[in-house]
C-alpha cells in the first residue's frame, strides 16, 4: 500500500509539467494537479484497485481539468486589462523544492513558445501538447478530450500549423551576451547602443494585468522600444536590473527596493532582440519574491 502511495505521489512531477505547458500559469497548474489527486483519493477503494495504470487516469483527469480550465479563461481573458502573458518562471531555488523547480526547462516552456500555445483552441492545445511535446499515443488523448483518435490527430496538426517555424530560442550563452546589452545600454542610458542591440522590427509586449502602470498594446520598432525603456529608467529612480534565467532562457528581472517589479523574456536571433515579453503583474511574479 505504502509503495503503491508512493508512486502515486511520484507522478505529481510529470503532471505539473503537463498542466503548466497547458495552462501557462503556476497557479492555476497546482490547483489542477490538486483536483486530480482529490479525484482519485476521492475514488472507493476497490476502483482505485481496478485501473491498471494510476498515473494515466491521472493525466486524464489532470488533461480534462485543463481543458476546462482552458475554456473558462478564454473568456476571462476578453476582460483581462492589456495582454496577458504567461506566468514567467524562476530560476531552480537553492531550497526546499518549489512547484517552479518540478517543472523540466526545455523549449517547450519558453515564451515564445507559450505565447503560441495561446492562439490554439483549447482542443487544438491540449491535443499538441500531450502529443507532440509528451508524446501520449492519440488513442489516450481522445479520452481526455472526448473525440476520436483520428479527430484528436488533426486537431494536433491545426495546431502545428500554427506553430509553424516559429523559432524557440538561440543558444543560450548567445542570447546572454545579448540580454547582458540590453541591460548595460539601459543603465548606460545610451539610445544608439540600445537600438543597436533591438532589431529594428522588434515588439515589446507587456502585461500588468491592470494592477500596474505598463503600455496595453505591443510596443513596434527598435527606436521605439528604446525610447519607451530609457523613459521608464527616467520615471523609477532606484529601478535595478539583474540577469536572471526566465524560463530556462537569459532575461531580466527588475527590483526596486528589494521588491521584484518585472520580469523580461527574450527572443533572439542574430544577436539581436526580436521579441520583449515584460511581466508586471503583480500576481504572476509571487514565485520570484525572496
Amino acid at each position: 500500500m505504502g509503495a503503491a502511495e508512493d508512486g502515486i505521489a511520484g507522478e505529481r512531477h510529470q503532471l505539473v509539467n503537463v498542466a503548466y505547458r497547458l495552462l501557462g500559469s503556476l497557479a492555476e497548474s497546482e490547483d489542477a494537479v490538486q483536483e486530480a489527486y482529490a479525484r482519485w483519493y476521492a475514488l472507493p477503494g476497490g476502483r482505485r484497485d481496478e485501473i491498471v495504470s494510476p498515473g494515466a487516469w491521472l493525466t486524464t483527469v489532470t488533461g480534462r481539468i485543463c481543458l476546462d480550465v482552458l475554456g473558462s479563461a478564454r473568456a476571462r481573458r476578453e476582460r483581462y486589462v492589456g495582454v496577458w502573458l504567461p506566468e514567467p518562471l524562476p530560476e531552480r531555488g537553492g531550497g526546499r523544492e518549489s512547484l517552479a523547480d518540478q517543472i523540466v526547462l526545455d523549449e517547450s516552456v519558453a515564451m515564445a513558445f507559450l505565447v503560441v500555445l495561446e492562439s490554439m483552441t483549447p482542443a487544438e492545445r491540449v491535443a499538441f501538447v500531450l502529443h507532440d511535446v509528451f508524446r501520449y499515443p492519440f488513442a489516450e488523448i481522445a479520452g481526455v478530450l472526448g473525440r476520436t483518435p483520428a479527430a484528436c490527430k488533426q486537431l494536433a496538426a491545426s495546431a502545428r500549423r500554427r506553430v509553424g517555424t516559429t523559432p524557440i530560442r538561440g543558444t543560450a550563452a548567445g542570447q546572454a551576451d545579448t540580454v547582458r546589452r540590453v541591460k548595460e545600454a539601459w543603465e548606460n542610458k545610451d539610445v544608439p547602443a540600445l537600438v543597436a542591440v533591438l532589431d529594428p522590427a522588434a515588439v515589446m509586449t507587456a502585461d500588468g494585468g491592470g494592477m500596474v502602470g505598463t503600455v496595453l498594446r505591443p510596443v513596434e520598432g527598435g527606436a521605439r522600444i528604446a525610447r519607451y525603456m530609457l523613459a521608464i529608467a527616467d520615471m523609477a529612480p532606484g529601478l535595478e536590473l539583474l540577469e536572471r534565467s526566465v524560463n530556462g532562457a537569459p532575461g531580466l528581472m527588475a527590483r526596486r527596493g528589494g521588491v521584484v517589479v518585472t520580469v523580461a523574456a527574450f527572443d533572439v536571433a542574430d544577436g539581436r532582440v526580436t521579441r520583449i515579453w515584460a511581466v508586471r503583474n503583480p500576481e504572476k511574479l509571487r514565485p520570484w519574491a525572496p
